[in-house]
């Protein structure tokens, strides 16, 4: 397994592994995210892989497949003045590949993500994982992770009626 910048060439396959995240994250959470959708368009990641401040790391097989992503962001804090001033590396989004699960592509990535964290000079490496998705936080928990800040919600709206003016 070779893990490695994302270039233009992956975007077929990255679109069918957001579609694969996508799809759990619908099932968790039906009322926000939409089906059969993507977090990005083509053309959307055609930009995220000029960003340099927007890593994209994929793991592929001895054939050039692609198994998995990490979509990164570099993230200056802080968010306020009375914070010490330090870098992140957020992990937008990681997957590996249905088929691919349980042969150790998703630690690779995570160790490559970390590796380049630590080459980049951050302090850290920061993720978000949806309440509900037990397996992506057992994984991440086994990585070393650990619970920074938890966000909580209160839907105003019960009937999932999202029209409003706010």
């Amino acid at each position: 397994m070779t893990i490695r910048p994302a270039v233009s060439g992956d975007i077929p396959r990255l679109l069918c592994l957001l579609q694969q995240v996508l799809e759990l994250h619908a099932r968790i959470r039906p009322d926000i995210f939409i089906p059969h959708t993507t977090k990005y368009t083509a053309k959307e990641l055609e930009e995220i892989l000029r960003d340099s401040k927007r890593p994209v790391y994929v793991a592929s097989d001895e054939t050039g497949k692609v198994l998995g992503y990490a979509f990164c962001a570099v993230k200056e804090q802080p968010f306020s003045n009375n914070m010490v001033p330090f870098t992140s590396l957020f992990i937008d989004d990681l997957c590996v590949d249905a088929g691919a699960r349980g042969q150790g592509v998703g630690r690779a990535l995570f160790a490559h993500v970390t590796a380049q964290a630590k080459a980049m000079g951050c302090y850290e490496v920061t993720l978000n994982v949806w309440q509900g998705n037990d397996s992506a936080r057992a994984f991440y928990e086994r990585m070393g992770l650990q619970v920074k800040e938890i966000q909580m919600e209160y839907i105003l709206d019960k009937e999932g009626d999202r029209h409003g003016a706010c």
